[in-house]
Parts: structure tokens; sequence; C-alpha cells
């Protein structure tokens, strides 16, 4: 009797901690924001697949932002340059399988006032790289 409690204790500790994988997939996801915060698209581009998706989904519609890695480059460096001022903080990640979702709150600055809104996101991974972003938009 005492073995099965002891196994029974052991198995409850196991689904509680969680996977190295979990853990790594949010690093990886901070590690990209922080790239992002930086204005930094090249680092960006180190934790995402060669083809790469970036995907707003509103609705019944998905529409792709940009597919692959260079023009995921090439857009952020754009966006970069159109919002100086641009950042984004992560909270409440959950992790399922290949999948990571987070609240995303972007904040900038606009006409000299600060603006900011939340949305979801959700990171689905590929070979431990990221490889499609779906944004869904602010409620």
């Amino acid at each position: 009797m005492r073995f099965l409690n002891g196994c029974l204790v052991l198995f409850c500790l196991v689904l509680s901690v969680p996977s190295f994988a979990d853990s790594n997939r949010v690093q990886q996801v901070e590690q990209f924001v922080a790239a992002f915060n930086a204005h930094d698209a090249e680092r960006m581009a180190q934790y995402v697949t060669k083809d790469v998706q970036w995907l707003f989904v509103s609705g019944d519609e998905i529409t792709v932002e940009t597919s692959g890695k260079d023009n995921l480059v090439a857009a952020m460096s754009g966006y970069f340059e159109s919002c100086p001022s641009c950042q984004s903080q992560l909270a409440n990640f959950t992790v399922l399988g290949r999948r990571l979702s987070v609240v995303e709150e972007a904040s900038w600055r606009q006409n000299g006032k600060p603006r900011s809104q939340k949305s979801l996101t959700v990171y689905e991974f590929f070979d431990n790289l990221i490889h499609r972003v779906y944004y869904f938009p602010t409620e």
C-alpha cells in the first residue's frame, strides 16, 4: 500500500511539473519578443523556421501577413521604422504540444501619448523553432 501511495505521489508530481519542452518554448518566445523589443529583425529570425508564417486571424478569415524568414525580416524592419516606440509584453503563457498561447500587450506612443492594446497570440513550433504566429485582434 505504501508503494502505491508513493507511486501516486510521484505521478502527481511529474504531472504538475512543466516539461522541458514547455519551458523551452516559453523561453524561445520570450527571446523572440525581446528581439522584437530591441527592434532587431535579424535576431528575431534566429527563432523561426525558414518558411515561417505570420497570420492574422479575424472572425472566419485568416490573412497571411508575411511568409518566409527573409520576408519576415523585411516586414519587421519596415514596421520598426514606422513605429520606433513599439514594444510588447507577454503574460499568461499556456503550452499545449507544439503550440504556445500568450496574451501580448503592445504599447507605443501616438501623438506623444502612450497607447496600448492586448491581443491573443499563438505560436506554433516545428523542429524547436517558431513555424507560425497566429495573431488575434483586440476585442
